[in-house]
């Protein structure tokens, strides 16, 4: 890697969500909020659960540890973007442009990741349930997400370095809110085949792999809960999988639409509003998503509510 590679470009802009200055007064205060809710609504879960004994579970434990992930995954671009808006610039250096982006895609995959663990999780409660506390115990559940940062720090730092290597010589403007691969690699005068290569596939492997073990899980999950001889008892062990078929949706659909697709095919506005949706919007949902509709997780936020303001007699 040659260090004349980083000294024809040194920094990049980022020009954020919006041209207009008409709609960036808007979108700060919706950025704002949005990010304050994913922080506090992330926050309240992982308080829940960690102050509640009966949320001790593998299911609650792999969901608190989706809550820390989803503030990190928020706080890699929105603290940026805001903090743009207030200072007036749209710099960002090539290192921290790097930064940003090695630990966007940590968290990234680490969604993705246990998305697919929290899939094998109901797998496993609902097709095993006489052996669910054997397979899944602590040391298991422990060992599923320190491999799952594992993988994603090795699948990042192999991107980054790739990036690394690119020349960057005049334009330095990135169409976006946030330093993203695509972007990078229209701005590059270098070739870049071997980056989008390995975004196709290896990328492509990390990514494709806990999808499929997530359709795996709920093809089995599908036919156990139609063995059941009573509906009720069916739609019961099935409901439990709706918040996280939800989040499953939100997030895949999203970045497919982002990461796989030709960079021939790369439209900047197309893109934007779909980072917005799985850096943002997905993350600051996560905590109405799974609490709404669970009765456990509703007591352990009320009783963590009532500790910080206890009502006055």
């Amino acid at each position: 890697m040659s260090s004349t590679n980083q000294s024809s470009v040194t920094e990049f802009l980022l020009l954020g969500l919006s041209r207009q200055p008409q709609q960036q007064q808007f979108l700060f205060l919706l950025f704002l909020t949005m990010y304050l809710a994913t922080v506090l609504g992330n926050v309240l879960i992982i308080l829940a659960i960690s102050t509640d004994s009966r949320l001790h579970t593998p299911m609650y434990f792999f969901l608190c540890s989706l809550s820390f992930v989803d503030v990190c995954f928020s706080s890699t671009t929105a603290p940026n973007v805001l903090a743009n808006h207030i200072l007036g610039s749209q710099k960002i250096s090539f290192s921290g442009c790097l930064t940003q982006l090695y630990f966007l895609c940590i968290f990234g995959d680490m969604d993705n990741f246990l998305l697919a663990v929290m899939a094998y999780d109901r797998f496993v409660a609902i097709c095993h349930p006489l052996r669910y506390t054997t397979k899944m115990t602590h040391q298991v559940c422990a060992l599923l997400v320190m491999g799952s940062w594992v993988v994603a720090n090795m699948n990042c730092l192999l991107h980054i370095l790739l990036m690394a290597r690119l020349s960057f010589c005049a334009d330095n403007i990135i169409p976006h809110f946030f330093c993203d691969v695509t972007p990078l690699l229209k701005l590059s005068c270098s070739d870049t085949h071997l980056n989008e290569l390995m975004i196709l596939t290896e990328g492509a492997v990390v990514m494709v792999t806990p999808f499929v073990c997530i359709l795996i899980s709920y093809i089995h999950i599908t036919w156990a809960v139609l063995r059941v001889s009573s509906p009720r008892g069916g739609w019961k062990a099935f409901s439990t999988c709706g918040s996280h078929l939800t989040v499953v949706c939100l997030f895949y659909g999203t970045v497919i639409t982002v990461y796989f697709n030709p960079s021939t095919s790369y439209s900047a506005g197309r893109d934007t509003a779909a980072a917005v949706m799985y850096t943002v919007v997905t993350p600051m949902l996560n905590p109405f998503i799974y609490s709404l509709r669970n009765r456990d997780m509703k007591v352990a936020l009320r009783k963590v509510l009532a500790m910080r303001f206890p009502s006055k007699q």
